[in-house]
């Protein structure tokens, strides 16, 4: 029979088998933490500081084209590689890079130019999942952009011109105002994965010689807990992503909207 006296809700709050606490003592105290954070944050940032970007100039591009069927044909070449999947991007990547017979070096070869092995580069790694991701997504995220300026009054442009204000002139003082809150709203809800990677990408391109800068930890969590059924502690280390997601986004948000911004809400 169990007794009630003496009981308090709270006594075995702080037993860390009870709430699962020492799963978030083993992930933090584990070696490989550092260098899952270091690997995770440096892969998120190259992607934020060249990847980010690109779809806002690609989009300011394209709306600078007059010609319809020319526009709609660009954008169909650039939307193209989204709808690849990552197996088929890390194959063109194979068989351009490959150290054997990838067209890259069988070129280089041509031009008695010795070979290089950037699959196998722990220099490089990063560099090349982000032109990875550049080539696959940059194009499918003009969408909202083209959108968003497409919503820009004419008549500001037609007073830019007035004012002797060439095409750059327009974009950075008529178009990028004008979607200026769409750029701040995708770089929150951006910044809220900054702990996260994709996992195909990085899982299809890793080997061996470059694991010490490939391990993230989605592949960490794979491994773990997929593989070796430890599915609590991969538990913990999701929410630890998920925390820090959140505070990002919070943060983020609290400034973008000191700045006088609307944010995401």
């Amino acid at each position: 029979m169990i007794s009630f006296q003496n009981y308090s809700p709270f006594s075995g709050f702080w037993n860390s088998e009870w709430v699962g606490l020492e799963h978030f003592r083993r992930f933090f105290s584990d070696p490989d933490f550092w260098s899952l954070l270091r690997n995770t944050m440096a892969i998120n940032l190259l992607n934020l500081f060249f990847f980010f970007p690109l779809p806002i100039v690609l989009a300011l591009l394209l709306n600078e084209v007059r010609n319809r069927i020319f526009k709609r044909s660009l954008q169909s070449i650039v939307y193209l590689p989204h709808f690849l999947s990552w197996v088929i991007i890390a194959g063109i990547t194979l068989l351009l890079l490959s150290p054997r017979n990838g067209v890259m070096n069988q070129m280089l070869l041509a031009l008695g130019i010795e070979k290089v092995d950037l699959l196998s580069n722990e220099s490089t790694f990063w560099l090349l999942l982000t032109v990875q991701s550049i080539w696959k997504e940059a194009g499918w995220g003009t969408i909202i952009f083209l959108a968003a300026m497409s919503g820009v009054d004419p008549q500001l442009y037609e007073a830019a011109k007035m004012d002797g204000a060439n095409k750059f002139r327009q974009m950075w003082h008529v178009t990028l105002p004008a979607i200026r809150s769409v750029i701040v709203v995708l770089l929150i809800l951006r910044l809220g994965h900054m702990m996260d990677v994709g996992f195909e990408q990085v899982f299809l391109m890793g080997n061996g010689a470059v694991s010490s800068v490939a391990e993230v930890f989605d592949t960490y969590v794979y491994r773990l807990g997929v593989q070796q059924g430890e599915f609590s502690f991969t538990t913990a280390v999701g929410l630890f992503k998920s925390i820090v997601g959140l505070v990002l986004v919070l943060g983020t948000n609290f400034l973008a909207k000191r700045m006088g911004e609307e944010g995401v809400y």
